[in-house]
C-alpha cells in the first residue's frame, strides 16, 4: 500500500520515474502477487509460423491469342536439393485446378492464388505444378495462336514432379510473405514444327508483392500503337518486367525492384526507343510521360531475321533462346526481341526495325519525354544471341537494306 501511496502521489503530468524506482515497485508487484510460493513469471512461447501468399502476374506472349494453364499445388521446401519424396515439403494446395489465360494478367493484373502457414525460416525451392491435360479436362492447358484455333499445351516435366525454381524467400514468424509469379507465356511456349504442336517450358520468376502506389513505371504510348508494342524495364540489357499497353495506351511495368532502369518501347513498324535512367522507388509510383503526349517511335521499315539453331549433340526437343539486341552509342545494349526456337527444327524468325533507334532520359515532373536518334549507331546493325542451358553464341547482322535470311547458328 505504501508503494501504491507513492507512486499516486508523484505528479500525473510528465511522469518518469528512475528505472531503479520503476524496477523495485515490479518487483515488490510480483512478490505479492505470487504469494511467496515461488511461482514463476515466463512468457508466451515464441511464435515459429508464419504464412506464404501468392498470386499470379504475366510478361506478352509472342503471335498467340490465348495461353491458358491450370495450376494444381505450389510446393516450397527449405532445401533447394530435396527430392520430390524427401520429407519437409510444404505446400499451397489449391481446392480446385486454377485455369488462367496468362494473357489476361498484364499491366499489372494478378490472379489471386491462395494463402497457407509455413514454418518460419529460409526456403530455397519452390515447385509449381500443374494439372494434366486428360480425358476429363482435354484442354486444361492450352494454345491459342493468332488465327488458330485452340490446342493443348504438351507439359510433362511440370505435371509429374512440378517445374523446379530456385529461391530465396524469407518467411519471418507472425508475418506475411507476399509474393508474385510472373509467368513469361512468351518464353515458355515452345512450337513443334508444322504440326501444330506445342510444348510448354515454363518460365517463371518470383518477385515480392508492392503497393499499387508505389514500385512500379506508368508510361503511355500512341493508342493506335497499343495492339503491337511490348514495353520492358531492363537492367543492363536483360528485361525483369515486360508487358503490353491497354487499349488506350497506358502501360505499367510492375512489380519492380527499388533501382534504375532502361525502358524500351518496341513496336512493329516503329524504330526502338530508349527512356534511360528511370528510378522505381518503395515510397511512390515513377510517371514517365502524360497521356497527351504518348511515346510515338519514328516510322521504320521492319526486316526479317530468320534462320536455324542447331545442338551438338542433337537433343530432341531442342529448347533454345534467340535473342536480338541493339547497342545504343555509349551504352546500353537493349534486348528488342526473344522467342525460342522451334522444338523440333530450330527454326527461328524474328521481325526487327531497320531504322536508327531513338534515345530520350527521364527527367522528373516532365510530362513529355524528348526523343533524339541515335545516328552514330549505324541503322539496322544489331546482334542475335543464341542460348541453350549455358551454351550461347552470338552472331552480329545488318538490317539496313535487306532481310537476314538462312542464318546458321551452332550450339555449342
Amino acid at each position: 500500500m505504501k508503494t501504491r501511496q507513492a507512486l499516486q502521489s508523484m505528479p500525473a503530468t510528465g511522469r518518469r520515474w528512475p528505472l531503479g524506482v520503476v524496477a523495485a515497485v515490479l518487483a515488490l508487484t510480483l512478490s505479492a502477487c505470487g504469494g511467496g510460493g515461488g511461482a514463476e513469471v515466463t512468457s508466451p512461447p515464441a511464435s515459429t509460423m508464419g504464412s506464404m501468399r501468392l498470386a499470379l502476374t504475366d510478361a506478352p506472349s509472342c503471335g498467340y491469342e490465348h495461353v491458358n494453364v491450370s495450376i494444381r499445388k505450389i510446393r516450397v521446401h527449405q532445401n533447394n536439393g530435396a527430392g520430390d519424396s524427401d520429407s519437409g515439403w510444404s505446400e499451397l494446395a489449391l481446392t480446385t485446378d486454377k485455369r488462367v489465360d496468362l494473357l489476361t494478367l498484364t499491366n499489372g493484373v494478378l490472379s489471386e492464388l491462395g494463402q497457407t502457414a509455413l514454418p518460419a525460416g529460409k526456403y530455397t525451392q519452390m515447385r509449381v505444378l500443374l494439372a494434366p491435360n486428360d480425358a476429363a479436362a482435354p484442354l486444361a492447358n492450352s494454345v491459342t495462336p493468332v488465327g488458330g484455333a485452340e490446342t493443348a499445351l504438351n507439359t510433362p516435366s511440370a505435371v509429374q514432379s512440378g517445374l523446379k525454381m530456385n529461391v530465396d524467400i524469407e518467411v519471418r514468424a507472425d508475418q506475411v510473405a507476399d509474393l508474385v509469379l510472373d509467368f513469361d507465356a512468351c518464353r515458355s511456349v515452345v512450337k513443334l514444327g508444322h504440326s501444330g504442336g506445342f510444348n510448354l517450358k515454363p518460365v517463371i520468376s518470383v518477385l515480392p508483392r508492392v503497393s499499387d502506389a508505389a514500385n512500379r513505371v506508368i508510361g503511355y504510348v500512341l493508342p493506335a500503337l497499343a495492339g503491337s508494342t511490348t514495353v520492358s524495364a531492363q537492367v543492363a540489357g536483360v528485361p525483369v518486367k515486360s508487358t503490353v499497353p491497354d487499349a488506350s495506351g497506358k502501360f505499367v511495368l510492375a512489380p519492380l525492384a527499388i533501382g534504375s532502369y532502361d525502358v524500351v518501347v518496341s513496336a512493329t513498324g516503329r524504330s526502338t526507343a530508349l527512356v534511360t535512367g528511370v528510378p522505381v522507388s518503395a515510397t511512390a509510383n515513377t510517371v514517365l510521360n502524360a497521356d497527351t503526349a504518348p511515346i510515338a517511335p519514328p516510322v521504320s521499315a521492319m526486316r526479317l531475321a530468320a534462320g536455324l539453331v542447331t545442338l551438338t549433340p542433337a537433343i530432341a526437343p531442342i529448347e533454345a533462346m534467340v535473342l536480338a539486341r541493339k547497342a545504343y552509342t555509349g551504352g546500353p545494349t537493349v534486348e528488342i526481341a526473344a522467342m525460342p526456337v522451334d522444338g523440333l527444327t530450330g527454326a527461328f524468325s524474328l521481325l526487327l526495325p531497320s531504322a536508327a533507334p531513338v534515345r530520350a532520359n527521364y527527367a522528373a515532373g516532365a510530362t513529355t519525354l524528348v526523343f533524339s536518334a541515335d545516328t552514330a549507331m549505324p541503322t539496322g546493325k544489331c546482334s542475335l544471341v543464341a542460348s541453350a542451358g549455358a551454351a550461347s553464341k552470338t552472331l552480329a547482322i545488318d538490317l539496313s537494306s535487306a532481310d537476314a535470311l538462312g542464318l546458321g547458328i551452332p550450339l555449342p
